[in-house]
């Protein structure tokens, strides 16, 4: 796989989370403006739960991931944040492509 594609398959992912959260989320937050309560409605159940579990473990995954790059990699705390709205599938997928430009960067300058 090219860098351009892997670039491009990682961007089309992150942006089809995007699109699916709004579609998703947005109406029912726009009904009920209870944050708490929509972040509540992922622990309904055992499955949910689980799933809810994988995402704070990736986060923190690429949390820890992002705090020992960050002498070489700038500006990731920003995909932390972006790990939190709309999702850590945006987060990681916008730290890779910051990753891969500078790193790639870095030893152009080399």
């Amino acid at each position: 796989m090219t860098e351009k594609t892997f670039k491009i398959s990682v961007g089309i992912i992150a942006g089809v989370f995007t699109l699916l959260f709004c579609i998703l989320v947005l109406p029912p937050l726009i009904e009920q403006p209870d944050i708490i309560g929509a972040f509540g409605a992922g622990f309904v159940n055992p499955y949910a739960s689980a799933y809810s579990a994988d995402v704070f473990c990736c986060f923190a995954v690429l949390a820890v991931w992002v705090i020992y790059e960050s002498p070489k990699v700038k500006y990731g705390w920003i995909c932390l944040i972006l790990s939190l709205v709309p999702g850590v599938a945006v987060g990681f997928a916008v730290y890779l492509i910051m990753r891969a430009n500078q790193l790639k960067e870095g030893l152009k300058n080399s």
